[in-house]
């Protein structure tokens, strides 16, 4: 039996911008279907540089791969139909006059018919804990409800990846929590771009540590997080109190 292609594969991706930062210098990184994944580093370690190629908002040079079809002029469109990306301030990506309105955004530029739209907007809305709300307008939700419409406007175009940017930002504990379920839950690929650490153990079963545009260490969550030298050296520190198991994985890898 054949091996499945990788969901995500990246190959000697390398990025600087035009001031002559140079952020990627050298990404290897193989990510598989169904796998929850969380890139963490200090600041500046290029992951937010890294989740902007993933859907090809930034092209560097180097290769990256979706279900084996490399991102390139002509694949933009299927490659973002695949790779969903939630940014880390839902305002970004809510804009029309309702809910629905928003949600239906994405599902309407598809040119599918006004039944299926309607029915991929009930559908992301109640998988994020959002129906009912349809005709409410974002502006007057609460900042960790309009994270979940966020989300949902991605989740109504049915992507194979789910790409995050630091999703538990800013939100109350409850909201935080309700929001790690509902991701917990979905059955995508996910990789999700943090700084939280716990809120990446509860949520994910691999870390990738990027520094200085590096991978510099990749393995199950609990072994990295386990591993106080390797997040020292890499200017990370866990939460007070906060003790995770690394029987949650079985050795960490460094890269």
């Amino acid at each position: 039996m054949s091996p499945r292609t990788p969901a995500i594969e990246i190959v000697g991706l390398r990025y600087a911008y035009p001031d002559g930062t140079r952020a990627l210098c050298g990404i290897d990184l193989t990510i598989e279907e169904g796998e929850s994944v969380a890139v963490i580093g200090p600041n500046g370690a290029g992951k937010s540089t890294l989740l902007l190629h993933l859907n090809g908002i930034l092209r560097g040079k180097g290769v990256i791969r979706v279900f084996g079809t490399p991102i390139e002029d002509s694949t933009l469109r299927e490659v973002r139909r695949r790779v969903g990306v939630v940014f880390q301030d839902p305002d970004d990506q809510l804009f029309l006059t309702t809910v629905n309105q928003d949600v239906a955004f994405g599902p309407s530029n598809l040119g599918l018919g006004p039944e299926e739209v309607a029915h991929r907007t009930h559908e992301a809305l109640e998988s994020v804990g959002m129906g009912g709300f349809g005709e409410r307008a974002a502006h007057h939700l609460s900042f960790g409800q309009r994270k979940r419409v966020a989300t949902a406007t991605v989740l109504s175009m049915r992507p194979d990846i789910l790409v995050l940017d630091e999703p538990s930002s800013n939100l109350d504990p409850r909201s935080r929590r309700h929001l790690g379920e509902i991701l917990a839950a979905l059955p995508v690929t996910k990789i999700i771009v943090t700084h939280d650490l716990p809120y990446a153990y509860h949520t994910c079963e691999r870390a990738v540590i990027l520094s200085g545009g590096r991978v510099a260490a990749d393995g199950p969550i609990g072994a990295i997080l386990s591993d106080s030298g390797l997040l020292a050296a890499h200017d990370l520190e866990l939460p007070q109190g906060f003790a995770p198991q690394a029987a949650k994985g079985e050795s960490s890898g460094t890269g």
